[in-house]
């Protein structure tokens, strides 16, 4: 399949500008190469947008919300569009799932499931503008009072590279169903289906000026969470950055929802389906190469399954195919970038040299690509550099515990709260486990499930707010209230 895939692929424009208030720009600017991190060579070149670009589409942002060029579509109208947008990523989800491959590196596989949740997201919302009611409050005799919802403003929305298609629609769609404008800025690394999406927008009939996609690295983010036009910024990133995202965002007072990072405990009980549970921790694992926020990289297992666990692990780590994502039953694809290789390689080292025993993987193919083996450690301690932080590639640490209270303990001995995993076939120590680690989402039995109406995001150094739900839809609204007097 990898050989039929490679063959077919259409070759794309030296340069593919990006989308600023309905036009489609390049000229005048700096270039950056886009690279296929299974082959690292060239895809095509992105320009990088300049301050006066970020500026020109927060401008253009607002005017569109001044005009209602958006909001003024009555709701069926807008949920009309938004449901377009779906079919139409549905009618390109082939291209678009290999475009992502390309771009980002990760299995075919996973790039078509994206996609299609990407779809869903925008289904999910579709419903949203004719749901966004306020309320009739009773506060005595004398006097009318209600709320209404309305869209909180311009919206800077800041993307990862891991996830690009599908994490943009988790932004854009409850962004654009509360009736806000938007400016996304993907990931210097990954900007190639968020374009096209941006091509997709406008298909569907969203007037110009609601949507703009710069391109660039860094400084655009910077500029945007810096313009005083912006009113609310959602980033998915690094907990580094989303600090300076937070502080500097909190100067002038925008609304910011932060998805950041994670170390997931993937909790292993002696009374659990064994086979369930080391297939689905390689699964969260090395699903996207480890590149996930959610990865259950600290995989807790009782000690008393211990030795026969680690047995199994082994096992099933030595089994995980490495390729080409284009290759089909691929696991763990190339990383994103050669820098993102050096971290998890630098990782790997510490771990070695904290006293961990590397089990399995830990080196580099000998092919193109920004490959890294899959990779197991036991022995780890939850002080080790490789249980504390964040190591975003193919890498799994397996620690012991003695009883429950040793499992929520060490699960919650973390900065990070994003997620986590919970393996027993005990229901009321399930529900124990669950209400007592500090995480946004645990997963009982399965990882990594996500769906439109379920809210995402954590708690400590994993984040504010949540990305879908309702939660998310209405973090792009801000309440009005008003007082009537009889």
């Amino acid at each position: 399949m990898s050989q039929t895939l490679r063959e077919g692929l259409p070759t794309l424009p030296d340069i593919t500008p990006f989308l600023l208030a309905g036009e489609w720009v390049a000229d005048g600017r700096e270039l950056f190469g886009v690279l296929d991190p299974a082959t690292e060579e060239r895809l095509t070149q992105v320009p990088q947008a300049s301050t006066a670009d970020v500026d020109a589409a927060v401008r253009a942002g607002v005017k569109a919300l001044k005009d209602r060029a958006w909001t003024g579509l009555a709701p069926l109208e807008r949920a009309r569009i938004m449901n377009r947008i779906a079919d139409l990523i549905e009618d390109a989800l082939e291209d678009l799932a290999i475009l992502e491959t390309r771009d980002n590196g990760k299995p075919i596989e996973r790039s078509r499931a994206d996609t299609a949740q990407a779809a869903a997201t925008f289904r999910h919302y579709a419903g949203a503008p004719s749901r966004l009611a306020g309320a009739t409050v009773p506060i005595g005799d004398g006097h009318h009072v209600y709320t209404t919802l309305n869209p909180v403003g311009v919206a800077a929305l800041i993307l990862p590279w891991n996830f690009p298609i599908m994490t943009g629609a988790f932004k854009i769609a409850p962004a654009l169903a509360a009736g806000c404008s938007i400016v996304v800025k993907p990931a210097e690394q990954t900007p190639l289906t968020m374009l096209r999406l941006a091509a997709i927008m406008r298909e569907a009939g969203v007037p110009d000026g609601v949507v703009s996609v710069l391109t660039g690295d860094g400084r655009v983010g910077a500029a945007l969470v810096e313009h005083p036009g912006v009113a609310k910024v959602s980033f998915t990133g690094s907990t580094s950055v989303g600090r300076i995202v937070g502080r500097t965002a909190a100067e002038t007072f925008k609304r910011v929802t932060l998805e950041l990072g994670g170390k997931s405990a993937n909790i292993v009980f002696a009374d659990a389906d064994l086979d369930a549970a080391v297939t689905t921790a390689m699964r969260a694992s090395f699903g996207h190469s480890g590149q996930m926020c959610t990865a259950g990289s600290r995989l807790l297992v009782q000690n008393s399954i211990l030795p026969e666990m680690t047995e199994r692990l082994a096992a099933a780590v030595a089994r995980v195919p490495l390729g080409d994502g284009l290759a089909g039953g691929v696991s763990v694809g190339p990383l994103v970038s050669q820098e993102q290789r050096e971290q998890v390689l630098g990782y790997i080292e510490k771990g070695k040299a904290d006293g961990a025993e590397l089990v399995s993987g830990g080196g580099t193919p000998d092919r193109p690509g920004y490959y890294v083996e899959p990779t197991l450690f036991t022995g780890v301690r939850n002080d080790m550099v490789i249980a504390r932080e964040e190591i975003f590639g193919p890498v799994v640490g397996v620690l012991g515990f003695e009883d429950e209270d040793e499992a929520i303990a060490i699960a919650n001995d973390s900065t990070y709260g994003l997620a986590g995993g919970v393996w027993t076939n005990d229901l009321r120590r399930a529900h124990r486990v669950a209400a007592a680690i500090d995480a946004g989402t645990i997963w009982v039995n399965t990882y990594n499930v996500f769906d439109p109406a379920l809210g995402f995001g954590g708690v400590k150094d994993s984040g504010l707010g949540r990305d879908l739900g309702d939660e998310a839809l209405l973090g792009f609204t801000e309440t009005k209230a008003v007082v009537i007097a009889l």
